[in-house]
């Protein structure tokens, strides 16, 4: 028995397993596939990538464009590159711009100045961060290990103590007081010149431990980069700033944590080491290290809810 003929009509709409319908009388348009780019807070800053993926196909640099774009590497990691960057770009470039700045509008309102230009920024990118913190590849799993997720938020802890040194003046930070730059040896500084530098990298331990995926890596590497050029930056500062006062601190102080005690060069009286940490901005950092633990859930829920 031979299968049943269908009408003209009938077969013109008939459902095909397998293969696209279209219309006899025109050949079919090529199909060619778009990358989707999530939505970002600058999309204006990311270009779609699709009208030069032909000539990228065929350029005999393509396999270099593959090496630098795997398949892991989706919209969000370049777009947390984006927001650092511009970060990095805003926040180093007005503490470059800082005396200049200061002379012409006042110490006080230049303050308040970079405070707009930078704490929306952060803002921004911390929201990104967690809000596509598992984007990309699972790189390890250690979640359900015992004891790593006391360790990481120890860490975590240990991180906020480097990273606001500058809570030693709340006043300048508020701009109540005029902004100093100031040459400090004491406390944190003994253990390094640059504690918030440290404190970022524990920081990114931490978090990409824990999470261990490709965009948390990526994130990472990216502050690092950046806290690492703001050291070169901020001992050019210091030295424009205060010269000769500047290279003997820097003489009796490291970079590394514990190199300068190491080498003799500063010392540690642990009868009376602790008491310079005995500070009220150590009691505000313990708090606010403490409201974070608190609020860390809440802030998952927060910004996963945000659009982009």
């Amino acid at each position: 028995m031979g299968v049943p003929a269908q009408s003209p009509s009938t077969a013109a709409i008939a459902p095909c397993r397998n293969r696209s319908v279209t219309d006899h009388r025109s050949p079919p348009l090529p199909l060619i596939p778009v990358p989707s780019v999530p939505p970002g807070p600058l999309p204006f800053l990311i270009p779609s990538p699709a009208p030069l993926l032909p000539l990228a196909a065929a350029a005999p640099w393509s396999a270099l464009g593959d090496w630098l774009t795997p398949p892991w590497m989706t919209a969000s990691h370049w777009v947390e590159l984006g927001l650092l960057t511009l970060f990095a770009v805003a926040h180093s470039g007005l503490a470059a711009l800082r005396s200049r700045g200061e002379a012409r509008i006042g110490a006080r309102a230049y303050r308040v100045l970079f405070a707009l230009v930078s704490l929306p920024l952060a803002v921004v990118v911390i929201v990104y961060f967690f809000k596509h913190r598992y984007d990309g590849v699972q790189l390890w799993q250690v979640q359900g290990v015992a004891g790593v997720q006391s360790f990481v938020w120890g860490l975590s802890a240990l991180s906020f103590l480097f990273l606001y040194p500058a809570t030693f003046n709340l006043l300048e930070i508020a701009a109540i007081a005029k902004p100093e730059i100031h040459l400090y040896e004491t406390g944190i500084m003994r253990i390094t010149r640059h504690p918030q530098m440290v404190g970022q990298v524990i920081w990114c331990i931490a978090h990409t431990l824990w999470i261990g995926t490709s965009f948390t890596l990526v994130t990472s590497l990216g502050l690092i980069a950046h806290h690492l050029f703001a050291v070169w930056h901020g001992d050019r500062r210091w030295f424009a700033r205060h010269g000769d006062a500047f290279l003997a601190a820097k003489a009796r102080t490291s970079v590394i944590p514990f190199v300068a005690i190491a080498r003799g060069q500063q010392t540690m009286d642990w009868k009376t080491y602790p008491r310079e940490f005995a500070r009220p901005a150590y009691v505000g950092v313990t708090l606010f290290v403490l409201a974070l633990w608190w609020l860390h859930p809440s802030l998952m829920r927060w910004t996963a809810a945000a659009p982009w």
